[in-house]
C-alpha cells in the first residue's frame, strides 16, 4: 500500500484580498523551486486540511493550498449568517483562483481536487487553458442539475425513510425545491432555524456514503459548528444554482482541454456522484485517461491513493504516460 508523504508545514502562506470584502486563506509548502500545483478542495465550503498537504512529494512539489470564499480560513465566514453569500459564486472562485496564480507569481500550475473540487478546477482549466500543465481529478462531478437532483432526490429510492426526514427538515411537500428550501433555512439568523437544518442536511449527505467500505461514523452528531455550518450553507447555495453554470457546460467545454494530460479517478460504487459523470467526460476530453475502482465510492480507498500517488510522482517526473485508464 502506498503510504502519503510524511506531515509538513507551509513555509509561506498569507490572506489574499479578492474583492467584495473577501480575504481568502493561502498557503505553499513543499519545494519553493518545486512544480506547482494547487489542490481544489470540495464541498463547495469543505476547506483544505493539512492531510493534503500529503499528496505532493515535498522534495519536487510547490503545493498550493487554498480555502475557498466563505470557509476554512477564509473570511468572512459563512458560518455567520450575517455573511453576505451574493459574491460567493463558481465565477468569483474562478478569479480567485487566477488572482492567487498572479500573486505567487506562477505561470503554469497542475490542478488537482475532488467531488465539487473537480467542478471548480475544471471551470478554471477550460477558461484558463494555457495555465494548467496537468489536471489530476477523483470523485468526478460536473455541478449539472441532473446531478444534483440524483444527489438530493433520486437516490432516495435506496433510503426512503431517510429521504422523508430530510425532506421534512426542508418543510417543501414531495415534488417541492429541497435544496433551495434548505438554502433559505441556512441562512436563517435565527440558530433554532439553522442549526436543525443543518444537522439534517449533513445527515442526510452521510446517509448517502452510508453504504461504502470503510464508513467513518458520522461527523455531525451534536450542535453543528461554524466549519459544519458553513460547509452545508455554501453547498446548498451552490448546488441550488447548478453552480451558475449552464446545463452540461462542463462536458461540453472539455474539447478546450486538449493536449492537457488528464487522469480521472472515480470508485464504481459512488452514490454520490455515479460513474457515469466520469465517463461522459472523459469521452468529451481528447486524451484524458478514466480509472475506475470496482471496489470503492465517493470517499477515497487504497487503490485510488496508489492511482493519485502514482499519477503526481510521473506529472512530477514530467511524464505525460498514465496507468492505462478504461
Amino acid at each position: 500500500m502506498m503510504e502519503l508523504y510524511p506531515p509538513i508545514e507551509p513555509y509561506d502562506q498569507g490572506m489574499l484580498d479578492v474583492g467584495d470584502g473577501n480575504l481568502v486563506y493561502w498557503e505553499t509548502c513543499g519545494n519553493p523551486d518545486g512544480k506547482a500545483a494547487v489542490m481544489v478542495h470540495g464541498g463547495p465550503g469543505q476547506g483544505c486540511v493539512p492531510n493534503m498537504r500529503r499528496m505532493f512529494d515535498p522534495k519536487r512539489y510547490r503545493a498550493v493550498l487554498f480555502d475557498q470564499r466563505g470557509c476554512g480560513r477564509s473570511t468572512p465566514h459563512a458560518g455567520d449568517p450575517d455573511t453576505d453569500l451574493r459574491h460567493n459564486t463558481t465565477d468569483r472562485l474562478v478569479a480567485d483562483m487566477e488572482l492567487l496564480r498572479e500573486h505567487l507569481g506562477i505561470d503554469r500550475w497542475l490542478l488537482t481536487g475532488g467531488s465539487w473540487g473537480t467542478t471548480l478546477a475544471l471551470v478554471y482549466a477550460e477558461r484558463y487553458p494555457h495555465r494548467v500543465s496537468e489536471i489530476m481529478l477523483s470523485a468526478i462531478s460536473t455541478t449539472r442539475r441532473s446531478e444534483i437532483d440524483w444527489l438530493y432526490r433520486g437516490v432516495r429510492r435506496f433510503f426512503p425513510d431517510e429521504w422523508e426526514q430530510f425532506r421534512q427538515g426542508a418543510g417543501t411537500d414531495r415534488d417541492g425545491d429541497v435544496v433551495g428550501a434548505y438554502a433559505r433555512l441556512l441562512g436563517d439568523p435565527d440558530p433554532r432555524v439553522r442549526y436543525p437544518a443543518a444537522k439534517a442536511w449533513c445527515t442526510w449527505e452521510d446517509v448517502v456514503l452510508s453504504l461504502e467500505q470503510k464508513t467513518a461514523p458520522a461527523v455531525y452528531n451534536g450542535q453543528p459548528g461554524d466549519d459544519v455550518l458553513a460547509f452545508a450553507r455554501l453547498t446548498a447555495h451552490y448546488y441550488a444554482h447548478a453552480g451558475w453554470l449552464e446545463e452540461n457546460a462542463v462536458i461540453r467545454d472539455a474539447g478546450r482541454l486538449a493536449g492537457i494530460p488528464g487522469v480521472l479517478i472515480h470508485g464504481r460504487l459512488d452514490l454520490s456522484c455515479p460513474v457515469d459523470t466520469a465517463w461522459e467526460l472523459a469521452n468529451a476530453w481528447p486524451g484524458a485517461k478514466l480509472l475506475i475502482d470496482d471496489h470503492s465510492g465517493h470517499r477515497g480507498s487504497d487503490i485510488k491513493r496508489a492511482w493519485m500517488l502514482d499519477t503526481l510522482d510521473r506529472f512530477a517526473g514530467g511524464r505525460a504516460d498514465v496507468l492505462a485508464g478504461r
